[in-house]
């Protein structure tokens, strides 16, 4: 996602919330969350929840019933995660106003998030106010990112990208395998795997495979 100074209007703008009522979904697979964000934003003049689902089939499914003006919507969820589902909105409306509403903000998170078509990325502990100005921003079609989340995509942006296989391969290490193990696994050469290794601890700017997991655990690329 190309993002220019025009398109992102950093936290703490101020904007006008307009006339009409915002109407929101929210998916999060955590009932008293839910409940705590549809009394919050209930309260705020000219916003209403209209709708809510505990996971990505849900939202999806909601979304298509309510046709709601934004989408709060978490990463983590069973049946299907919050990036597959932003993925299946967008694809229907590439216009759909999603936010992403999350625990986590590791760089692979924000990154995918943003990536399947979310134009902004706030954190659970968000103040209301906070919300409530990137909720009007979205709604007005802007991108709105933290300063802490801009300059995880700054970062990423820079970073040389790892491949599928290099991923492949860090979360086989994350799983504690040898070598001749990944090789193994992967049906390749234990010499390859050595080349990709190579590689990888470069793009990473690590010396050693912990390192390597580790790193890749705080980046959210393996889970554990």
């Amino acid at each position: 996602m190309a993002l220019t100074t025009r398109d992102v209007r950093p936290a703490g703008a101020t904007h006008d919330a307009g006339s009409g009522s915002i109407r929101l979904l929210i998916a999060d697979d955590q009932a008293l969350v839910r409940k705590g964000l549809v009394t919050i934003i209930n309260l705020e003049e000219r916003m209403t929840v209209v709708g809510e689902a505990g996971n990505g089939v849900e939202a999806v499914a909601k979304w298509r019933t309510e046709r709601p003006d934004v989408v709060l919507m978490d990463l983590r969820m069973p049946e299907m995660g919050g990036v597959e589902a932003i993925r299946e909105i967008r694809a229907e409306d590439p216009k759909a106003a999603i936010i992403v509403l999350t625990t986590f903000d590791h760089d692979e998170d924000v990154y995918a998030g943003l990536r399947a078509g979310a134009m902004a990325f706030v954190l659970k502990d968000v103040q209301p106010e906070e919300l409530f100005e990137c909720i009007r921003a979205v709604h007005h079609g802007e991108v709105y990112l933290p300063p802490k989340i801009a300059s995880k995509i700054a970062l990423r942006v820079q970073e040389d990208p790892l491949t599928p296989r290099e991923i492949e391969i860090l979360d086989l290490l994350a799983q504690g395998k040898s070598n001749k193990g990944i090789a193994q696994a992967l049906a390749i050469g234990e010499s390859t795997v050595k080349s990709h290794l190579k590689s990888l601890f470069t793009k990473l700017d690590v010396t050693s495979r912990a390192e390597a997991v580790a790193l890749a655990a705080r980046r959210g690329l393996v889970r554990f």
